[in-house]
């Protein structure tokens, strides 16, 4: 790799004031220079305009200073001397405690390149270089370290120093993180990892995560790779290192994927306990997140949608493949979890079972195709409201049901399965981009028929899954249970303070055909005169009471408030309003389902 001509040098500016400064030097800028920051971070679909966060942009050459000419709400453009040195000093506030931005303060510091380096344009695929400073020393004595997928060229012990990047691309998908953080390194098929952890309490078992993480990590190569992955003679991995970042916060769940890394935030209490003797479902779902953003290593970092073969900072990037990209790996990351041996059988389908009733309690899915929905991700599942559930699908779970259908369709007949055709389009492919053609040649070579008329049916339209038969010829039946209180009624509330809010008014539901409102409170409810007894009317402090209230009644009339009017709105209880529930009928179906090959 050739010496770097741009630089960037990243110091922690004032932590109480959450300023990073930055120090950009081109070493060979044009006698026009434009730079840019991106407006969006690939892996989420939004425009986030990060450029309302860069403040006080200087330029000068030697002693000179430059103006910096904003063109645009992301781009600037300086005049100066072609081919001697231009600096760019700059600041970014850093107060997004999230995955996909910034975050300074005197604890932690941590930063994704998208939200700090600008673009020097007509230099993106030249080698950039980061150098990281330390912050001072503490009060009390307390180092930060620095983790990072990028190659280091000089460091210190801490990890503070000089990075390497082979563009503009790898440098902003090399997440960094600082602080007193824990940390552990492991190695999967010979594959030098490391696990960092911001704010992990005292009670957290790190063993007992560093050996789960590691069996999932072995399966997923595995997966890709077959037996002999890591091997002398056996194949090789497409990355070489890395690193899991984890943000351990009072309240928090998400991920984001990169090259050779993963960014993750978890609540604490989800983090396993030193002597715990039971596996909790926080620690399932943790699980459940470091599997799917691994997979990401193959599925959507290097196999990938085409419309992303090369990004485009400066605006949307759109594409119709999120259900395969993300839906599949929703898929995967639970059904490797079950094969690592992480869970068993009965936590697999319970996982499964989740998803299944999101889907069904979605009326969007009847308006959207998950293809639309993927199309659409940076209007709709990036900017949700109160009518998301009624107008769209998540490309997620229904992309996930989509994978298991293509899955188990193979399976029934006795032609290979999904995971043969994903290893077909990583071969075909050479771990690059593809199309929906790609997709479907693969499903055809491995089937030896065509899967058109499913593509159109599951992908599509909005025709409903056939999960039923499918999961029946794998040894799993759908039992109907009656649905929960909420489910019933066609709503989503939240149940704080002695008080039931409606967030959400299914469409189709007794709670719309009431005239139920998003945003509403829910008072109470008021039953009518019956033989000795008169009106009567009680206060709701959770949905259950209802229950209570109303007895064998399935009318009344519901006592709302909404923008600080009383409303009263006639209810009528829906009979037969049903969920799933799924369980082994046939455990020796479902082994050959849930096993590894």
């Amino acid at each position: 790799m050739a010496a770097p001509a741009i630089h960037y040098r990243v110091e922690c500016a004032d932590r109480k004031a959450h300023l990073f400064a930055v120090t950009l030097t081109i070493d060979q800028p044009v006698a026009l220079q434009r730079v840019a920051l991106p407006v969006w971070i690939p892996g989420s679909y939004l425009v986030r305009e990060f450029s309302k966060n860069l403040q006080d942009l200087r330029a000068t050459q030697g002693r000179r200073k430059l103006a910096a000419e904003q063109l645009d709400k992301r781009s600037w453009q300086i005049e100066c001397t072609p081919g001697k040195p231009l600096v760019l000093r700059y600041e970014v506030c850093a107060y997004d405690n999230s995955v996909r931005t910034a975050w300074l303060d005197a604890d932690r510091g941590f930063f994704n390149g998208t939200s700090l380096c600008l673009q020097v344009e007509g230099q993106l695929d030249a080698p950039h270089a980061l150098e990281v400073l330390a912050p001072p020393t503490s009060a009390d004595g307390t180092h930060w370290s620095c983790a990072t997928a990028l190659k280091p060229t000089k460091v210190d012990r801490h990890g503070f120093g000089s990075y390497i990047a082979s563009g503009y691309d790898e440098l902003v998908d090399s997440p960094v993180e600082m602080g007193a953080f824990w940390s552990a390194e492991f190695e999967a098929c010979g594959v030098p990892h490391r696990f960092v952890i911001a704010g992990a309490p005292a009670s957290f078992d790190g063993e007992r995560l560093i050996a789960d993480t590691r069996a999932i990590c072995e399966e997923q190569m595995r997966f890709w790779h077959g037996e002999k992955v890591g091997k002398r003679s056996g194949p090789k991995p497409p990355h070489d290192r890395y690193v899991f970042m984890l943000n351990a916060v009072d309240d928090g769940y998400g991920g984001l994927e990169h090259r050779h890394s993963t960014v993750l935030i978890c609540t604490r209490r989800d983090l396993p306990q030193i002597g715990a003797r039971k596996q909790t479902d926080g620690y399932v779902t943790l699980l459940g997140l470091i599997s799917h953003e691994y997979f990401h290593t193959w599925n959507v970092k290097r196999l990938r949608p085409a419309e992303f073969a090369r990004y485009d900072y400066a605006q949307e990037n759109y594409t119709q493949l999120l259900w395969l990209f993300e839906g599949f790996t929703s898929y995967y990351d639970d059904l490797l979890l079950r094969r690592a041996g992480r869970i068993d059988d009965a936590t697999y389908l319970k996982l499964v079972n989740k998803t299944v009733n999101q889907v069904q309690q979605t009326p969007g899915r009847f308006v959207q195709s998950v293809a639309e929905a993927s199309f659409d991700a940076w209007i709709k599942y990036y900017r949700q409201d109160e009518q998301t559930p009624n107008t769209t699908v998540s490309y997620y779970t229904k992309g996930a049901l989509v994978a298991m259908c293509f899955d188990l369709t193979l399976r029934a007949e006795s032609q290979g399965s999904l995971d043969d055709v994903m290893r077909l389009l990583w071969k075909k492919s050479e771990g690059g981009p593809i199309t929906e053609a790609d997709f479907a040649a693969a499903l055809e070579a491995i089937a030896g028929r065509s899967f058109a008329k499913e593509i159109t049916s599951w992908v599509h339209s909005t025709d409903e899954l056939p999960l039923s038969d499918l999961l029946r010829a794998h040894g799993v039946a759908a039992l109907d249970d009656p649905a929960q209180r909420a489910q019933e009624l066609g709503l989503r509330v939240a149940e704080t303070g002695g008080s039931v809010q409606v967030k959400v008014v299914l469409r189709g539901g007794a709670a719309e055909q009431a005239g139920f409102s998003a945003n509403d409170e829910w008072i109470g409810i008021e039953l009518p005169a019956a033989k000795g007894r008169p009106v009567q009317g009680w206060r709701l402090a959770r949905l259950d009471d209802l229950a209570l209230y109303l007895g064998p009644l399935k009318k009344a009339t519901a006592l709302v408030a909404r923008d600080r009017r009383l409303m009263r709105l006639p209810l009528t209880l829906p009979a037969g309003v049903t969920t799933w529930r799924l369980f082994a009928q046939d455990p020796a179906k479902l082994a050959k389902w849930l096993t590894r090959p």
